[in-house]
């Protein structure tokens, strides 16, 4: 049996609903980040990253603000990358 692609289910700055579709989660400085693709638009190849905490049970993704955050979040995952290649 295929596992099932896991869809998470956001709302932008203008109120519209997005899908994406897990990825991958990252663990950067204990803190874990998780990688989105647009569900939609399959011809992207932009990922989407951000930040996960969890609440309980629930798992949140929020929306990481902080430039230097970000930053040192995408550098980890281009190295994955290169790593991989």
């Amino acid at each position: 049996m295929a596992e099932e692609d896991q869809i998470i289910e956001t709302v932008d700055e203008n109120g519209k609903v997005v899908k994406f579709e897990l990825f991958d989660i990252v663990e950067v400085d204990e803190q874990e980040y998780a990688l989105l693709l647009p569900v939609e638009d399959e011809e992207s190849d932009e990922v989407v990253l951000m930040r996960l905490t969890k609440d309980g049970e629930e798992y949140l993704f929020e929306t990481i603000d902080d430039d230097e955050e970000f930053e040192k979040v995408a550098q980890y995952v281009e190295n994955m990358d290169e790593e991989e290649e």
